[in-house]
């Protein structure tokens, strides 16, 4: 006898048909919880943009973008959505959800502009370590996708970009962050997405790569890592944004813009004047 009937009903809604290894109730449970804690982690970022001054917005933005994205992409693998039955090599079907790295192609970009931006890297360095991160995602989809045993040699490629990119996060920016006088507090953040990045590869080689873990499994699994990396690190992120200069980061981008709008001079020791958006020098 129950006493409360059971609400999630996503499976039979969205039921995976043609499929052998699929997800099960309690993996749809679990990944509601991980879709409801994203939407938390939106409204965290989100809430604090309005009272915050529009030059201490950056972070705020990123995060918000990663934390929507990561809600909806959860949203769909809960309901079962967001999957193609990919053949193993005993010949069994698997799920394999393509939202996941849907989410990973704007989260991983995200954390990484957001270090970057941090440490002071120049935006050559940012825009490589972008590609990067790409790259690694690009090839694990890739290596999912794949029924022979080809795959690991995506797997290979795509972990190696994740070295060049935590040796990248761990050492030129931890050299960029010193001279900015933030290495202590750059360096709790890239040390704890750079733990959490290292277990990415052996999530996939237990679950979409080797299929040692079941569907569910996986599901926990990558679960753990996106709530720590996402939600937990924007948390930490906002904390310890609180004491930053954003003048001396190099941050306060709207100032700029505000400037360049307003025809008054940031810099008040210039000799110089703006007239209509035109700059002229000061004859007086």
């Amino acid at each position: 006898m129950t006493f409360l009937p059971r609400a999630n009903d996503a499976l039979k809604v969205n039921p995976p048909t043609s499929v052998d290894i699929a997800l099960s109730d309690h993996g749809s449970d679990w990944l509601w919880a991980v879709t409801a804690i994203y939407i938390i982690s939106f409204f965290i970022c989100l809430v604090p943009s309005f009272t915050a001054p529009e030059n201490k917005r950056v972070f705020n933005y990123i995060l918000v973008m990663a934390s929507l994205t990561g809600a909806i992409t959860y949203f769909a693998q809960a309901s079962d959505l967001g999957w193609d039955a990919v053949e193993q090599t005993n010949h069994l079907t698997r799920q394999i959800s393509y939202a996941r790295y849907i989410n990973w192609t704007v989260s991983f970009p995200a954390i990484t502009l957001s270090l970057g931006l941090l440490s002071g890297l120049s935006w050559t360095t940012i825009v490589v370590n972008l590609f990067i991160s790409w790259f690694w995602i690009l090839s694990y989809l890739t290596a999912a996708y794949t029924t022979t045993s080809y795959k690991w040699g995506f797997f290979a490629f795509g972990t190696f970009a994740y070295v060049i990119l935590a040796m990248s996060t761990l050492n030129e920016g931890r050299e960029s962050a010193e001279l900015l006088g933030i290495k202590r507090d750059y360096m709790i953040l890239s040390a704890w997405v750079n733990l959490l990045w290292l277990c990415y590869p052996i999530a996939f080689g237990l679950s979409d790569g080797g299929h040692v873990i079941g569907v569910t499994g996986g599901f926990v699994f990558f679960g753990i890592l996106d709530v720590l990396m996402l939600p937990v690190m924007s948390v930490m992120f906002l904390v310890l944004s609180r004491s930053w200069d954003f003048g001396k980061l190099q941050l306060d981008f709207s100032d700029y813009r505000g400037t360049r709008h307003s025809g008054h001079s940031r810099d008040k020791g210039s000799h110089t004047a703006i007239v209509d958006d035109v700059e002229l020098p000061d004859r007086s």
